[in-house]
């Protein structure tokens, strides 16, 4: 046997078995969707749609905020809603946004409750906690702030509590239009990260978690938790709640329904800052899977190809075959699966955003503290925050 030809041809193969991984994983992420897609989980349509309350908490004035909130009082849905705006101060500019809101929609339910009360050290918690004791259904909708839906929104996620063991259904979102390329780099997250990363985890272990931008949830699976009273000291509120819902023994569903999140202008720092903030969360939330994930990264694995590649040439075309395939997937999340139309436009941005990627990963091990709606925390074991005054 020529063992200096088999370990010749072996270091050959080296840079492509190192960006293996990251190629798989995207052509899995594709096959999850395309499954997904092809026959979402809708629910049948309902002759009796429940009544529905609607809580906003909301702090600052975000991108378009009229619009976001009016979209919400715009919804084609049969039965009775209420809409509940949450803020912590009466100086906050975005409570005169919301008094517009209720004097061009008054024939609306929409109520203002304005409460510094904290029961925790989540801001956003503690005004749901506020707004909850002036909920009148069965069934409770929360909302980011800067989400814009859709008219059939409501519908299409209301739908699935006909099934009885349905607790919380939650929406994926998705980023149109952008401000440049700070704001580019974020939004491109969600399309070639964020939802094939969703999409994969409900494939394989079914949802376990929601996403903050929509969650609907049935009053009983929310009492049978603690209320949101059992959220108030997490940071990563959303997914806590469904996770906690999903352990409770309800079913937590995702809804083929996209919402948008409106982007302001930001800067990079704000963005980076932001994309840290998120990755120490997911870190202590989930801390197996988030630590795996680094395996499935494109950054380290073309920097690992260039390592071992007994060439240049063989390490550029390890790390070109990668970002074909990268490139190909993201395109089709993009145009076909998103319909955001981000790609092909920012795919000179995707190296950029995966060698981000791979630093917010990195950096998510060396620090314990982040910043959030200009406070400081520090992050605890098991998700739970700490402000530091």
């Amino acid at each position: 046997m020529n063992y200096a030809g088999f370990f010749n041809s072996l270091r050959d193969l080296l840079p492509f078995l190192a960006v293996l991984p990251s190629a798989a994983y995207a052509l899995i992420s594709l096959r999850c969707a395309l499954e997904y897609f092809a026959s979402p989980v809708n629910a049948e349509p309902s002759a009796e749609y429940p009544d529905v309350t609607i809580i906003k908490p909301v702090k600052g004035v975000d991108e378009e905020s009229y619009d976001n909130f009016a979209s919400f009082c715009s919804q084609d849905y049969p039965g009775r809603l209420q809409i509940i705006f949450a803020a912590a101060s009466p100086d906050d500019p975005v409570v005169q946004v919301v008094r517009e809101l209720m004097a061009d929609f008054s024939n609306h339910d929409i109520a203002m409750v304005i409460n510094p009360a904290r029961h925790g050290a989540n801001q956003k918690v503690s005004n749901l906690i506020n707004a909850f004791a002036g909920a009148k259904y069965g069934f409770i909708v929360v909302s980011d702030s800067d989400i814009c839906v859709e008219p059939e929104y409501l519908r299409s996620v209301i739908a699935h509590f006909a099934d009885p063991n349905v607790g919380l259904v939650t929406s994926l979102y998705r980023t149109p239009e952008v401000h440049g390329i700070a704001t580019a780099l974020e939004a491109t997250g969600f399309t070639a990260e964020m939802i094939p990363n969703v999409l994969v985890a409900r494939r394989l272990e079914g949802l376990t978690f929601a996403l903050g931008a929509s969650m609907a949830v049935r009053r009983e699976a929310l009492v049978a938790i603690g209320g949101f009273d059992s959220l108030a000291d997490y940071l990563a509120d959303d997914y806590q709640l469904g996770n906690k819902i999903h352990r409770a023994g309800w079913r937590v569903v995702l809804d083929s329904c996209f919402v948008e999140s409106v982007i302001k202008p930001e800067s990079l720092m704000s963005v980076l800052s932001r994309q840290l903030r998120w990755g120490r969360t997911m870190r202590v939330s989930r801390q197996g899977g988030y630590l795996a994930s680094g395996l499935t990264l494109p950054f380290p694995a073309i920097l690992l190809a260039s390592l071992l590649a007994p060439s240049p040439a063989a390490g550029l075309a390890a790390i070109f075959l990668l970002y074909s395939i990268r490139c190909t997937v993201s395109t089709i999340f993009s145009r076909r699966l998103v319909r955001d139309n981000l790609f092909p436009r920012w795919l000179l941005l995707l190296p950029l955003r995966d060698m981000l990627s791979f630093f917010v990963w990195a950096l998510s091990f060396l620090g314990k503290r982040v910043e959030w709606r200009g406070s400081r925390f520090i992050l605890k074991p098991g998700g739970k925050i700490e402000e530091i005054v």
